[in-house]
């Protein structure tokens, strides 16, 4: 399901071009791909969640990145990454009402993940191989903190989240999603 999900996506640029192909070379060489028990990479999923204007993303400040980030998570053995990122973006944020406003997965990425504690536990470097969706939420709807992986949620306006996000190597990420929530 999921390696079908990812072949039928079009990428918009060479870096979704490349990142598709190790994608699924990585889902048929390794039957762990979906579990954290592969050390070297698993699937994530994330969410790019704006308001019914298209101004403003819902956003987390990360525990572990300390900057502003979309939400997210592991698949954990789930091969519907749609409900991973729906049930990340409820836990993380506390919206409960998200309307899917992507057609299936909105962006492809690898992604790195540098060592960090977590849990009192140290993690090695590795490989979220991230699929992407775009979400719609009513701005006014409750918030709330997940006290264990962000420290503040909130609505920040689109043309101002490349200045709130301190990791400079997801901004690309960030501005390409940007830029297709202009098309939505």
């Amino acid at each position: 399901m999921l390696k079908e999900l990812i072949e039928k996506y079009e990428p918009v640029n060479e870096q979704e071009t490349e990142d598709k192909k190790m994608m699924i070379k990585f889902i048929e060489e390794n039957e762990d791909y979906l579990t954290r028990d592969n050390k070297i990479a698993h699937f994530s999923a994330s969410n790019w969640i704006v308001n019914k204007e298209r101004t403003k993303v819902l956003m987390i400040f990360h525990n572990i990145y300390n900057s502003w980030a979309w939400t997210g998570g592991h698949a954990d053995g789930d091969e519907d990454l749609l409900h991973v990122a729906r049930k990340e973006a409820k836990e993380e944020t506390g919206v409960n009402n998200l309307k899917l406003l992507s057609d299936g997965i909105a962006s492809l990425e690898i992604l790195t993940v540098n060592g960090h504690v977590k849990r009192g536990k140290y993690v090695s470097s590795h490989l979220h191989f991230n699929c992407t969706f775009i979400f719609e939420a009513d701005e006014n709807e409750s918030i709330r903190i997940k006290a264990d992986e962000n420290k503040d949620v909130k609505w920040i306006e689109i043309d101002k989240v490349n200045d709130a996000v301190s990791e400079w190597w997801m901004k690309p990420t960030y501005q390409k999603l940007i830029e297709k929530t202009k098309t939505l």
